[in-house]
């Protein structure tokens, strides 16, 4: 009963916030950009919760925690330092500035202003969509994992109640909404998190942190060395994708558009590094003395781990709460994801290619179905069999690796061409087939893929560029000096 209580409560609190945030959405800069006045803790939150989903709590966790024990805590670095801090500090206020000045609210707007070229545009919208909803459907598939083993509830009830509120509240708020729901989500989270970590380190077979890292040892002494031979490559693979990965997001560069100043982002930073440090050590610590908790006993699906550390060590106060933070990260993360993927569609293929004369009313219709659709989509994937690890990673590789080198390169350095873009989407692509063609979906090796998938584009981009002809000075000075429209 008290589960159901808990459902309903937040049910109505998200179609509240629907409800206030309607009047925000009324236009496409409010309901994609909240007018570009979101206040720091705001943007805060809603970067972590975007960041940290049930991919987090129920398949890295449970994976990489039972796999290389405390050896997950170097992941806990990445996210909070690269991952987090880093990106406020180096991203922040360098793109919130030029994506302001090239009138840019999506990524493949912002790529086709500062490279002069409707194609990298195309292309970038169709990466974004397709490549997207495998991340959603992994989120879907660790929500779904958690209600199906803790509370014993048909995991495609669950996946279709959640699809539906997602597309509910973003259908009627838009960003606005999804921010303002990001911040009581992202409270939630803290307390949740706070409540696992007491629950597990109190536990009678971990019994406390010391007693619990001495019982990991006993299971096996590599769990309790941070790094060893074996780990070295998966860990740093691992770590670039989850902290590299982030910053090539687009559904995770939108929160530096819409923050509501400069002076607000070294506010935003510092509340993003500390909840990212929460929520991260809370996890893979967590995951990390899984097997203590369960007598070394593993479950038929490794995404099974953290459900049944959860079914094991809490009360059902605690599992209630800990039920609506997997639900609230979840649902954080799938209304990002769902704006960005959505927003490249309608924005940028249909807006800014088939029909340019769209007006803004019809633009704002389409671009609330293809909300719904996008939705939907993610769902029959999530009912499919691929991992949750593995489909998060795909996505991450995919995304990531073709948008990372452009993205971040564009925004400090004047020599990168056209043809180092290419050259870029050319290498994620061919590096992220070659994985899946070779090693196959179910393959552990697929998060060290995505992450060579990040990291070499970087290289090609930079050679070819310094191989081909650079941009006219009239172009360089238009994107990082002068007022702009876009791409010609």
């Amino acid at each position: 009963m008290i589960y159901v209580l808990c459902i309903m409560l937040y049910i109505l609190m998200i179609m509240g916030v629907s409800f206030i945030s309607r009047k925000k959405a009324m236009n496409l800069d409010g309901f994609l950009l909240g007018g570009r006045a979101i206040p720091p803790w705001m943007s805060a939150f809603s970067y972590g919760t975007a960041y940290f989903s049930a991919v987090l709590f129920i398949g890295y966790a449970g994976r990489i925690g039972w796999n290389f024990g405390l050896g997950a805590l170097w992941i806990v670095l990445g996210n909070t330092f690269i991952g987090s801090y880093l990106a406020w500090r180096v991203l922040g206020k360098k793109t919130r500035e030029m994506t302001q000045r090239l009138n840019a609210s999506t990524m493949p707007e912002f790529l086709a202003a500062r490279y002069n070229s409707k194609g990298i545009k195309m292309i970038t919208t169709v990466v974004i969509f397709v490549f997207l909803i495998p991340y959603a459907a992994s989120v879907y598939k660790g929500l779904g994992f958690l209600f199906q083993q803790v509370f014993d509830m048909d995991i495609n009830i669950i996946l279709f109640l959640m699809m539906a509120l997602t597309a509910f509240y973003l259908f009627v708020g838009g960003f606005m909404a999804a921010s303002l729901a990001d911040f009581i989500q992202g409270l939630i989270m803290i307390v949740g998190v706070i409540i696992l970590l007491f629950y597990v380190s109190t536990y009678h077979n971990v019994n406390g942190i010391v007693n619990g890292i001495s019982n990991l040892g006993r299971i096996d002494t590599k769990l309790t060395k941070m790094i060893h031979k074996d780990t070295v490559l998966p860990l740093f693979s691992l770590v670039v994708l989850t902290s590299f990965g982030s910053w090539g997001l687009p559904q995770m560069v939108h929160k530096f558009y819409t923050i509501k100043d400069e002076k607000s982002i070294k506010t935003a930073k510092w509340v993003s590094t500390g909840f990212a440090l929460l929520m991260t050590f809370g996890a893979y610590f967590t995951g990390a003395l899984s097997r203590v908790v369960l007598n070394n006993q593993q479950p038929a699906s490794i995404d099974e781990v953290m459900p049944l550390v959860m079914d094991t060590v809490l009360p059902v106060f605690a599992s209630a709460i800990i039920l609506v933070l997997v639900l609230s990260a979840s649902m954080s993360t799938l209304a990002s994801i769902v704006l960005a993927a959505s927003s490249t569609i309608a924005v940028d293929l249909v807006k800014g290619g088939l029909k340019p004369n769209i007006d803004q009313k019809q633009i704002l219709w389409l671009l609330r179905i293809l909300c719904v659709v996008f939705v939907f989509l993610s769902y029959f994937i999530a009912i499919g069999d691929s991992p949750v690890l593995n489909l998060a990673s795909l996505s991450w590789g995919a995304v990531s690796g073709c948008l990372f080198a452009p993205y971040l390169l564009g925004l400090y350095s004047k020599k990168v061409t056209k043809a180092g873009v290419y050259a870029s989407f050319i290498t994620a692509g061919g590096i992220t087939l070659y994985g899946v063609l070779r090693y196959g979906m179910e393959s552990p090796l697929i998060p060290t893929v995505s992450a060579f998938s990040i990291i070499l584009p970087i290289i090609s981009m930079y050679f070819v560029s310094l191989l081909t002809t650079e941009y006219k000075k009239e172009h360089i000075d238009k994107v990082f000096t002068q007022k702009a429209v876009g791409a010609e």
